[in-house]
Order: structure tokens, then C-alpha cells, then sequence
């Protein structure tokens, strides 16, 4: 389907005129990098999220990296993640040595399921890593258990949820750190950039030292870094945007809950699950299309709408469907394999006007109908490797 056919999409970045000054406020200051902008983004973006110190980052996957080397992970080790997320939660761990093993999800908010991650604990694990599934929390508390009882941290892939909050609280210190990102699809943006929050000082430290060349003075490196520096001007344009931050959650919430009184009910469609203890940043509205998926993928597509696949399971991806030891198993991951072949996340962007609302749900009411309306005709599932 050509580009120019897409009408309403998915995302849509809230940038304007205060973030073009706040550019230039720092391009006439002279500093574009390691400068007070970064510090101060640093830790208001902490304390919004009530963790004690924030690290920023030039990427969401640097910043991934830079946790589990903050941690001391290296070869020999695993880390218990979900396949049920991008491909960067797994990789991150492949990078600094480690290996990723796949736990299986709770059905109804696709986040890592207590009792799976139990199972697969082993005298390797090093730790646990969370992902908050379109910025919902998953069951932090029974996470937490598990961990405590295994000796290992909790780790947050918060990467969709800034803002979030489980049980009044909000999410970025329940592990011992937590990364979020702002990539140009997420709620808030620097149009790349990641940050680390933690309440651990030490932690905090290795952060810094990892970004910058492990320098603790002017050309004085004291251990292995990298340069994973976020510019100053982007952490001018993430200082704004976290402002907007309670205002577009506020907005979303509005767009969702008039998104799912619409579809509610509709035959074939599964809405989005809200947790009760938990109050989630919408980055994504993913429902449930069993059998009939693929054809209202392509409907919709058709009628100008942009709906997507998040994600396909990152098991199945060539790079760990080929590896050995089992990570690419389907069966080992049964509910993480049901929903992936039936979910379908659809605009729920804070721009969206409630005439769009309307017209995206008359439209999924439209494909679900024409799709429920051919019961002998299915979605093929697809090979490994071919999502």
C-alpha cells in the first residue's frame, strides 16, 4: 500500500514553537553536550517518576546496554526477559555477553507472567527484566517476590511507559533501575534518546562512567566506556516535552476509553485489558483478533488507517529461532504464541481528534465484519522467522 494512502497513523509527535526555543537556547549558549541541560532533564525526569537519579542516554538501547553493564552482567550469565517486546530487550542482554531466556506472559496484559519466569530460574540467572507492554505495568509485586526469593533484581524495560503508575506509585524505581525511551513513537520524544533511573548511588555512578569514556576527569578514564551522550539539545527538547508529559497521558486516556466503549462487545475483537492496580501511558491499544487478524490488518491498511503488528515475538526472530539452546522453542512459550498471532495495535496517539476516534472504530467495525462475514477463510500462521 503506497505511503501517501495513510490518513490517520499511529504516532504523532507533540513538537512545536517551545521546543524550537529551547533549541536555541542552547545553541546560543555555546554548550552542546555534557552541560547543565542534561543534568537537569536527568533529574526531573527522576523525580516525576520519584526514583533518586537519572542518567540519560543517546539511545533507548544504549541506555538498556549500559543497565545490564551497570549490573556486572557479562558471559555466563542469563537474563530472564518476555519474547513479547522489541528485539532490543534481548539483544541488549546478547551484547554484553549474556544470554536471554524467553518467559512466557499473563494473556490479558502480554507482560511477563510470575509463575513462567519462577520455572525458568536457574543457578545462572543474574537477573530479571520486565517489560511494560504498552506502558502497562505487569504484576510488579509477584516480579518482585520472585526475584527476592531467587536473589537476583528486578530490572524495568520501561520503554513505553513514562508516566505509568502501579498502585499509586510510578513505575522507574520498583527494580533496582529502569529505562525509558523517546523514540518519535512514544508519548514524549528527543527524537532518540534513553534515560536509567535508579535510587542505587553506585549504580548511578557506573551510568555516568559507561556514557562518557569511564573519564572521572579531563582525559582521566578509569574504566571501559563508551560515548552514549545525549546532546544538549535534545535533553533541552526532553525538559519540554516532559512537561507536556500529564496532559497527553490525560488525553490518551480519554482517546482509549472512547475507543473501547466503541468496540466493546464487537465479535472477534478482544479490547485492550486495563489492570486494575495499575494505570498505564496507552502508548500502544492492542486488541485481540483471533483467525481473523491478518485480514483486518489488510483492511484497514486499505481504508487509510495505520494499524501494526507490536511486536512480533522476539523468539521468532531469525537471529534467536537459529540459536541453540532452545530460545526459539514455540512451545515453550504458549500464550506469548496465541497472542502474537492475534493482536493488532491501532492509533491512539494524543493528536487524534474524536471525529478520527470514530472513524478509526467505524472502520475496525467495518473489517471485522467483512472478516467474520468469510468463517471458512482463516489467517495462515506464518513460519518462524517470517514475522
Amino acid at each position: 500500500m503506497a505511503d501517501s494512502n495513510v490518513r490517520i497513523r499511529l504516532a504523532s509527535p507533540d513538537l512545536g514553537e517551545e521546543e524550537g526555543e529551547a533549541v536555541r537556547r542552547v545553541l546560543r549558549s555555546g554548550v552542546l553536550t555534557n552541560g547543565a541541560e542534561n543534568e537537569a532533564f536527568g533529574q526531573e525526569f527522576a523525580d516525576r517518576h520519584q526514583a533518586r537519579f537519572g542518567v540519560t542516554f543517546c539511545t533507548g538501547t544504549a541506555a538498556l546496554h549500559a543497565m545490564l553493564l551497570a549490573e556486572g552482567l557479562g558471559p555466563g550469565d542469563e537474563v530472564i526477559v518476555p519474547s513479547m517486546t522489541f528485539v532490543a530487550t534481548a539483544t541488549s542482554v546478547c551484547h554484553v555477553g549474556a544470554t536471554p531466556v524467553f518467559a512466557d506472559i499473563d494473556p490479558q496484559t502480554f507482560n511477563l507472567d510470575p509463575l513462567s519466569v519462577a520455572a525458568r530460574i536457574t543457578p545462572a540467572t543474574r537477573a530479571v527484566m520486565t517489560v511494560h507492554y504498552a506502558g502497562q505495568p505487569g504484576d510488579l509485586d509477584g516480579l518482585a517476590r520472585v526475584c527476592g526469593a531467587a536473589g537476583v533484581p528486578l530490572l524495568e524495560d520501561a520503554a513505553q511507559a513514562a508516566g505509568a503508575e502501579y498502585r499509586g506509585r510510578p513505575v522507574g524505581a520498583f527494580g533496582r533501575s529502569a529505562m525509558f525511551s523517546f523514540t518519535p513513537t512514544k508519548n514524549i520524544t528527543t527524537g532518540e534518546g534513553g534515560i536509567v533511573l535508579t535510587d542505587d548511588p553506585d549504580v548511578a555512578e557506573r551510568l555516568k562512567l559507561l556514557r562518557n569514556h569511564g573519564q572521572t576527569g579531563l582525559y582521566q578514564h578509569e574504566s571501559l566506556g563508551y560515548n552514549w551522550r545525549l546532546t544538549e539539545m535534545q535533553a533541552a527538547i526532553g525538559r519540554v516535552q516532559l512537561r507536556k508529559l500529564d496532559g497527553i497521558l490525560g488525553r490518551k486516556q480519554l482517546i482509549s476509553a472512547s475507543l473501547t466503549r466503541r468496540l466493546a462487545g464487537l465479535p472477534g475483537l478482544t479490547t485492550p485489558h486495563q489492570a486494575p492496580d495499575a494505570r498505564g501511558s496507552w502508548m500502544l491499544y492492542t486488541c485481540l483478533l483471533p483467525g481473523i487478524r491478518d485480514r483486518v490488518l489488510a483492511d484497514l491498511l486499505d481504508q487509510g488507517i495505520e494499524a501494526r503488528i507490536y511486536f512480533p515475538p522476539v523468539h521468532r526472530q531469525p537471529i534467536f529461532a537459529r540459536r541453540d539452546g532452545g530460545t526459539g522453542d514455540a512451545a515453550a512459550l504458549p500464550v506469548t504464541e496465541s497472542v502474537a498471532r492475534a493482536m493488532l495495535s491501532l492509533p491512539v496517539h494524543h493528536r487524534l481528534t474524536e471525529a478520527e476516534v470514530a472513524e478509526i472504530a467505524d472502520a475496525v467495525t467495518t473489517a471485522v465484519g467483512r472478516a467474520t462475514a468469510s468463517p471458512n477463510t482463516t489467517d495462515q500462521p506464518m513460519p518462524v522467522g517470517a514475522r
